[in-house]
């Protein structure tokens, strides 16, 4: 018996020990599964308040809303709130980093038309604050100007420039269109709707509800997009009203640039003002958006653009040689401010290659430019591909610098005049960056310093002074 129990309590203890001594060694150290990285379980505290509303708050603060506009909150309006605040508060973030930089422009422009300045939220509803925007149906710019009505209001469109995306050009338009509207129905309401769908279909609309002329009288009658459109207006307008109510603050608003116009009355590109002026060509595309393709056409040479005010005393100091230089080939770099003058053959030479682009003005015909430029009328239809002797004002010609005998023509002089100055007699179809070209280390800016030119305009026989 005592045999029995002792061989029972050896199994137990023997098995026990092996169970603990493998559990429990202290040769074997615990370690826990990594089923989640530390960061994964650091607590995040980055999260974004909504606050909730209720009908009847909202109701009372539209009630206390200081505006023209007519505002009378429905379900309709209510559920476009609750849309703009809750579901798509990215949407409003986005208009209220971009506002800043169109607001002061559309409350300038309604307050001299004596429009409500409320007005300035359908931009919202119309582009996003975006002025390059365009449609599915066509229509482009902040205010959505489609091409007829664009025009009705002066604005051109063509390959390289659309003023309906020219912001101060679209809102001005914008403006006369919408009072013009309110005019017509004596209610800003229907004036909206029409904005959107047309006089004619707020008029159809008026006639089939029996004649009611109140825009949710005649909601019913009107396209399924203008019902939804008046709606997203006043929501938006209540929602920019109460931004502090729905936690909905700038997070990284854009201010628009300091900018004066400039008009350089010719056809440019980005590319060469930029060379020209240091100019950043990401921000002229910014601030003049009308521009399509990084320059101005012949068609468009009138119009200004916006500069950096910051860049606007320079251009206006050197406007006579910016303008001149912005239709030739890129300025020389040369090493040195030095001026080396060469010999006649060299300069023969350099006239022989150089090509002169001229353009046609007004009285031109081509014996005339011809006989200026000491070349046949023949040599300039062959360098030209001309057919006939039709040319238009605006027209650009090539023209090859004569080639001949220093007895049949004459050549550039340098002379040096009694002040020990050395001066250069213009000929025949020299402008200043031509002569520039002919002298290393002269500039245009310099020539007219020296010889106290206000403008470009030089004609042949006048001695300039070169250095």
């Amino acid at each position: 018996m005592k045999t029995a129990l002792r061989r029972k309590f050896l199994f137990v203890f023997v098995a026990s020990s092996l169970f603990f001594s493998k559990a429990f060694s202290q040769e074997t150290q615990l370690v826990a599964p990594e089923l989640f990285s530390e960061d994964e379980v650091q607590p995040n505290y980055h999260y974004e308040y909504i606050p909730d509303f209720t009908y009847d708050q909202v109701r009372e603060r539209v009630e206390k809303m200081d505006t023209e506009m007519s505002f009378e909150l429905n379900d309709r309006i209510f559920s476009f709130i609750q849309y703009f605040t809750v579901r798509n508060r990215d949407y409003t973030k986005m208009i209220l980093a971009r506002k800043d930089l169109f607001f002061p422009l559309f409350e300038s422009t309604l307050e001299e038309h004596e429009m409500p300045d409320d007005i300035k939220y359908l931009a919202i509803i119309e582009s996003g604050l975006d002025p390059q925007i365009r449609s599915r149906v066509g229509a482009m710019g902040l205010w959505q100007f489609m091409p007829a009505t664009g025009r009705m209001y002066g604005m051109n469109v063509n390959w390289d420039v659309d003023d309906r995306m020219d912001p101060e050009q679209s809102t001005e338009a914008a403006a006369k269109y919408l009072k013009s509207l309110y005019r017509m129905f004596g209610d800003w309401e229907l004036a909206l709707a029409a904005y959107n769908c047309g006089p004619g279909n707020v008029r159809k609309a008026i006639r089939r509800s029996g004649g009611k002329k109140k825009f949710w009288e005649i909601y019913n009658y009107l396209p399924r997009e203008t019902r939804g459109y008046v709606p997203q207006f006043q929501a938006m307008m209540y929602i920019l009203h109460h931004l502090d109510e729905h936690n909905l603050h700038m997070e990284d608003p854009t201010y628009r640039f300091a900018t004066e116009k400039i008009r350089f009355d010719r056809a440019l590109s980005f590319e060469k003002l930029s060379e020209l002026t240091n100019l950043c060509i990401s921000d002229l595309e910014k601030l003049n958006p009308s521009v399509k393709r990084r320059k101005i056409p012949e068609t468009n040479k009138t119009m200004a653009l916006n500069i950096p005010k910051g860049k606007v005393d320079f251009i206006n100091e050197n406007l006579a040689w910016i303008t001149d230089s912005l239709g030739n080939a890129p300025l020389p770099l040369t090493a040195s401010n030095k001026l080396i003058l060469r010999d006649e053959s060299e300069i023969e030479k350099e006239i022989q290659r150089n090509t002169i682009t001229y353009r046609v003005q007004s009285g031109d015909n081509l014996g005339k430019i011809a006989q200026n430029h000491r070349v046949t009328v023949s040599q300039l239809k062959e360098w030209n591909s001309l057919s006939s002797n039709l040319i238009r004002v605006g027209q650009r010609l090539t023209i090859h610098a004569p080639i001949g005998s220093t007895s049949n023509r004459t050549i550039a002089q340098v002379q040096t005049n009694s002040n020990g100055q050395k001066t250069y007699i213009v000929q025949p179809g020299d402008s200043l960056w031509i002569i520039s070209r002919r002298f290393e280390g002269l500039t245009v800016d310099q020539l007219k310093r020296l010889n106290n030119l206000n403008s470009t305009q030089i004609k042949p026989g006048q001695r300039l002074i070169i250095g």
